[in-house]
């Protein structure tokens, strides 16, 4: 799938190709002169004025297409590439074949420095190549001069074009910074603002209704319900990334914030507050593991149950406990689920965490019942 190159990357790619131009100009001022100077060598002059008139014309050509990033098309590059093989094969036809330098000489890095800047180091890589073969392949034999040539091609085409490459990560991720900093101002703006307003009414409606009592009861108990389901909303949102992930990840964090909001207070998600990014089938599947630990819990643990899920990230990989104060599963009561057929323990949470690669591992007694779901790194 292509990557679409941000904003930044598109500036960097522009003032990179600005500073070439530059660059164009003075090695076409430097054919021109070396050539006139070393026109003695042309056994046909008369068609090496004419190829330096062509290749003078094309870096007019090439100042004006490559300056718009929509200009800059493959046919482009492959065409500039063209024009400078050209050049240097025609080089013993023109100067006959004990030449000694190529009709374009220096001018050959425009060609290979924009297939740096636009292909990065494989691009330079390629160009190089290409230039290179083409020298060697008309020369009767190969100097030491020649061998530090290619060199230098070769590894100056693939170094630019890696510290090109570099500088437009760099732009996209340093814009990419700064777009999840303000996103995190603008939150804990509004998390204030909710805080300070919705929270703070819904809190003095729940102790109101405590007091009163009666219906007023009812009405306490649904509205501090829905302050813990918005806290924990407004938790979940601060670990949700800014932008996609590469390599198509979510965040583990925010998946299970978001669950533990759907079971209205009954579920305390406590997380390390920030990102845990992971494959996406990873989440999913971890997600859904957990889902299924605290569908147990409202199953079998009791209306007035309550469920703890705690996650947690080191070196080896990430853990997931979900913890409840139920009465605790009684003994044999999991064999005999399973000699049932009955595969909710299983297959939704043992087999998920085995299909990643990691483990579920139950402690139950009167104190209730606690999970423990591990994913290695």
């Amino acid at each position: 799938m292509a990557v679409t190159p941000s904003d930044s990357a598109i500036a960097v790619e522009d003032r990179l190709f600005r500073a070439l131009a530059i660059l164009r100009v003075i090695v076409t001022v430097n054919l021109v002169g070396l050539n006139a100077y070393r026109r003695d060598n042309f056994d046909h002059p008369t068609t090496g004025l004419v190829i330096t008139v062509v290749l003078v014309a094309w870096t007019a050509a090439a100042l004006w297409l490559y300056d718009q990033h929509d200009r800059r098309r493959p046919w482009l590059l492959v065409l500039d590439l063209a024009v400078t093989t050209g050049a240097i094969l025609a080089t013993p036809l023109v100067k006959g074949p004990d030449f000694n330098a190529t009709i374009p000489g220096f001018w050959v890095m425009g060609a290979l420095l924009a297939w740096a800047i636009h292909w990065h180091w494989k691009g330079g890589l390629l160009a190089a190549v290409v230039l290179s073969t083409a020298d060697l392949v008309l020369r009767s034999s190969i100097d030491q001069g020649n061998y530090g040539n290619v060199f230098l091609i070769l590894l100056g085409g693939t170094v630019v074009g890696y510290m090109c490459e570099s500088l437009q990560r760099m732009a996209s991720e340093r814009d990419a910074a700064e777009r999840a900093r303000a996103a995190a101002v603008e939150r804990t703006r509004l998390a204030r603002v909710v805080h300070d307003g919705v929270l703070q009414v819904l809190a003095l409606v729940q102790r109101r209704g405590d007091v009163d009592g009666g219906e007023w009861a009812e009405l306490g108990r649904l509205a501090g319900e829905q302050e813990r389901s918005l806290r924990a909303l407004i938790r979940a949102q601060d670990t949700v990334p800014i932008t996609a992930a590469p390599g198509d990840e979510s965040d583990l964090s925010g998946a299970l914030e978001a669950l533990g909001a759907r079971h209205h207070g009954r579920v305390e998600v406590v997380t390390p507050g920030v990102a845990i990014m992971l494959p996406t089938r990873t989440v999913e599947e971890f997600t859904a593991a957990v889902g299924a630990c605290l569908d147990n819990v409202a199953a079998h643990a009791g209306d007035d149950a309550t469920a703890w899920v705690l996650l947690e990230e080191d070196a080896r990989g990430v853990t997931v406990s979900v913890r409840d104060d139920g009465p605790g599963i009684a003994t044999g009561r999991l064999a005999a689920a399973a000699a049932e057929g009955r595969m909710g323990v299983t297959s939704s949470i043992r087999g998920r965490l085995l299909e990643l690669g990691g483990t579920a591992e139950v402690q139950t007694g009167s104190w209730g019942t606690e999970w423990e779901l591990t994913v290695p790194r």
